[in-house]
């Protein structure tokens, strides 16, 4: 057994965000036992709620303690009603991006028998594919210098760095080739981009058959963007590792969650070279804050690719361990169907999906 303790960092979020964070924490705590590790969980402020409070939606202390921390599990974050004064929503999540220097966002796309999906082609259960958003970069880099000019036209910038891609796309294809001993099946990477329009995306996709020389082992191909959201949709499961620019990936990994059903099993991570955030991907939902019918599978999911991902890090088979026992537990429950929140069908509230996913850990 590792004496080794685990520092997570938590934000409780906004709206829902505590309503699924309490659980994942519960989960967590009951999952290390039965893997023998210890986790150490500070929870700090930010958000929203705390912005309307305090004037400021991130504290340099929270900042700081997130730094230092071995993961952050950040739950939903910002209210439609608290906006800064340009009028933009306050987006602690985003902020840690830049700040860390997270430049992979990792949205996985995956389907478990039994689970409602739109997609009619009984192929779609095979869908388990990976999508790779850059985080810091395209549109968002100049996030808060557009101009609106006159009333007459706006304009935004978009940036791409060698730098940073060579990393990105580095990272597609180290996760392709780790896919592939898992799962014993060939690795892939797809970079979907407008390269046919735009310059900036002809240097992203040179960039891309620059860095898969380097990984001669998994194969490499290109897709414009207009066409990838048709293959989404049309053949999920031919895909391995997607990887693209920071917008494009932002509306892809809506579209996965469509596939997958609902937000509400939409997990999500933001990795760079010394930290990475966890996060669900579905927003704070206000409507329902309260109310106790949210569904938490997104963040206990998240949960379980921090899990993932710390096993990686610290070279810590016990922690991959506890996370296939977070993805499986939420597969039974999905498959059983017996017990789901109303975004998957059912009436049951957040409790007794929580409950039912504890349930499954212990069987």
């Amino acid at each position: 057994m590792s004496n080794r303790v685990y520092r997570i960092a938590l934000f409780d979020g906004d709206g829902i965000g505590p309503e699924i964070m309490a659980p994942t924490r519960v989960l967590l705590e009951d999952v290390s036992k039965r893997i023998g590790r210890k986790f150490e969980f500070d929870s700090l402020p930010a958000g929203a709620q705390h912005f309307a409070r305090t004037g400021e939606s991130l504290p340099e202390a929270s900042m700081a303690a997130a730094r230092a921390a071995d993961a952050i599990l950040l739950s939903a974050m910002g209210l439609p009603d608290i906006r800064k004064a340009d009028g933009t929503e306050i987006s602690p999540q985003i902020d840690l991006r830049f700040a860390l220097g997270l430049y992979a966002g990792v949205r996985p796309v995956k389907l478990y028998p039994g689970q409602r999906t739109p997609l009619g082609d009984p192929r779609v259960f095979e869908t388990d594919f990976v999508l790779i958003r850059e985080s810091t970069e395209g549109l968002f880099a100049h996030k808060d210098e557009g101009q609106v000019v006159d009333g007459q036209y706006a304009t935004e910038t978009l940036r791409i760095t060698r730098q940073t891609s060579e990393k990105l796309f580095d990272f597609a294809f180290r996760l392709a080739r780790r896919r592939s001993a898992k799962r014993g099946t060939p690795g892939r990477v797809t970079c979907v981009d407008k390269a046919n329009v735009f310059r900036a995306f002809w240097f992203f996709r040179s960039i891309f058959e620059e860095r898969a020389k380097a990984f001669p082992e998994i194969a490499a191909d290109s897709a414009y963007v207009d066409a990838f959201a048709m293959w989404m949709v049309q053949k999920p499961w031919e895909f391995d590792v997607v990887v693209t620019e920071n917008m494009f990936g932002d509306i892809l990994s809506d579209l996965g969650a469509g596939i997958m059903g609902t937000l509400g099993l939409a997990p999500s991570a933001d990795i760079g070279d010394s930290n990475a955030v966890f996060q669900p991907c579905h927003g704070s939902a206000p409507d329902i804050a309260g109310k106790g019918v949210a569904n938490p599978l997104a963040m206990f999911l998240s949960a379980a690719m921090m899990l993932d991902w710390l096993s990686d890090e610290h070279e810590d088979g016990a922690l991959a361990e506890g996370a296939q026992m977070i993805e499986k537990a939420v597969a039974a429950t999905l498959t059983d169907a017996t017990v789901l929140t109303r975004d998957l069908g059912g009436d049951a509230g957040t409790s007794e999906m929580s409950e039912a996913v504890l349930r499954g850990v212990a069987a």
